[in-house]
């Protein structure tokens, strides 16, 4: 399961920002083994000594007036409009389908500046910025409204894994399809009987020596249907304790044996499959890390999941209409207030908790800028992400009164409201419950006897 479905496009770019922090210093990084990533952000390992010139103030005052004109030249009218809707961006791939001319150039023209993945090394399709180069970047977009070029499970999740786990011919065959928006990748974690116990798989692979053949199937796979290529956990060894004998594989969803099936939610959208396996081929050099040690790679990568539903859930992206206008409009006006008292005060208290978390956010960046390791506060953030933005979608529910109502039609903007209240709810469903959450802050950050995780 994944969390694509409730994240705009600026908000994907902010993950991007906060999930990439690296040391100070420095404009390429030499190779991928510079990568060292974290649960909860990234930063990167310092190796020799790189030079810090393009970080200096008038470096940075020259490439934001180098890229502001760039973006002002290259990027068409029609990339600096509002994202409608998911299938308004471009999520690239064998079977995509550009909406328009101007997406496919935007995307084309981003590829070859290497600004889908700006931090990435060049040789993996990156530019090779430093992390201050990146924020001039994302600033200057925002600047021109400028849409994300590319939106990639493959650039948020599987990247991350390669780099840290994956062999160099893994990084060299994969990055690059990634970074072009080649390849749209999907997710193999959640089964049927397993979701929050998801190291109860049953997902078999069988050995064939110089390839596995998988049978089994996995639900809540996002957009599988439309997925060229799938990053699975299957079990290699079924006699080994549960969170051993799991190993993560990669294989081409284009073969004889992968089928899958919609499932369709109470709001009105079917993003979500069940994927079904019949002697699926998967190569042994398809392995990330090494084999019947697959959780290490799962639990890595999970947490990045996690985090990113945080960040969605901490409020980033343009509005049309500030919440506050909306509920004057709504309920009326009096000295400058909304008239309604309960809305006033059920606004201001979300507001608190809202500015709350961003600062908790701001500080654990930070401090993982400064070379700190992972905090308690680490663990409350897919959590509080998460009610967060259920909240927030009670909020518009009540702030927008009777409009709350409409289903369908461009007065209601095809229901947005409504639907999205509804998505909400699968906020604290994916990527672990938030039972299971609170659970796992009990037993490993408070240390409360008795608990099962």
């Amino acid at each position: 399961m994944w969390y694509f479905s409730i994240i705009s496009p600026v908000v994907f770019w902010q993950y991007m920002t906060l999930c990439q922090i690296v040391d100070e210093g420095g404009c390429k990084w030499p190779n991928i083994d510079s990568y060292i990533f974290y649960p909860s952000f990234t930063r990167r390992k310092r190796y020799g000594q790189l030079s810090a010139d393009c970080d200096s103030k008038e470096a940075l005052e020259a490439f934001a007036e180098e890229t502001r004109a760039w973006l002002e030249e290259n990027c068409p009218p029609a990339m600096r409009e509002p994202v409608r809707s998911d299938d308004d961006m471009c999520w690239g791939g064998r079977k995509w389908e550009f909406e328009s001319e101007d997406q496919k150039l935007w995307l084309e023209r981003m590829v070859a500046k290497g600004w889908t993945v700006p931090t990435w090394p060049e040789e993996y399709g990156g530019a090779g910025l430093s992390k201050k180069q990146e924020k001039v970047l994302f600033k200057e977009m925002r600047k021109l409204k400028c849409r994300p070029a590319l939106s990639s499970i493959g650039v948020v999740m599987l990247a991350p894994a390669l780099m840290k786990y994956g062999t160099e011919a893994q990084k060299k065959e994969h990055l690059p399809k990634i970074a072009r928006g080649e390849i749209r990748w999907s997710q193999g974690y959640s089964e049927p009987g397993a979701g929050s116990d998801l190291a109860s798989l049953k997902t078999a692979a069988e050995d064939k020596g110089d390839h596995w053949l998988i049978n089994g199937s996995k639900i809540w796979t996002t957009y599988g249907h439309k997925a060229d290529w799938m990053f699975c956990l299957v079990r290699t060894d079924f006699n080994a304790p549960k969170r051993e004998g799991i190993s993560f594989v990669m294989f081409d969803m284009d073969q004889p044996g992968v089928t899958t099936k919609p499932i369709h939610l109470i709001s009105g959208t079917s993003y979500f499959c069940q994927t079904f396996f019949d002697d699926v081929r998967a190569e042994k050099s398809q392995l990330v890390g090494e084999e019947n040690k697959g959780w290490t790679v799962a639990k890595y990568l999970l947490q990045h999941e996690r985090d990113t539903i945080a960040m969605a859930a901490s409020g980033g992206g343009k509005k049309k209409k500030p919440i506050e206008q909306i509920a004057k409009e709504t309920y009326g006006e009096e000295k400058g207030k909304i008239a309604d008292s309960a809305v006033r005060n059920q606004l201001a208290r979300f507001q608190i908790r809202e500015a709350g978390f961003g600062l908790t956010l701001q500080r654990m960046g930070d401090e993982a800028k400064a070379g700190s390791p992972p905090g308690p506060a680490s663990s409350i953030m897919k959590y509080y992400g998460s009610e967060l933005n259920k909240d927030r979608r009670e909020l518009m529910l009540n702030c927008n009164g009777m409009n709350s109502l409409g289903w369908e039609g461009d007065e209601f903007n095809n229901g947005e409201i409504a639907r999205s209240w509804l998505k909400s709810k699968t906020n604290s469903i994916e990527g672990g419950t938030s039972e299971i959450q609170l659970n796992i802050i009990a037993k490993r950050v408070l240390g409360l006897p008795g608990v099962v995780s």
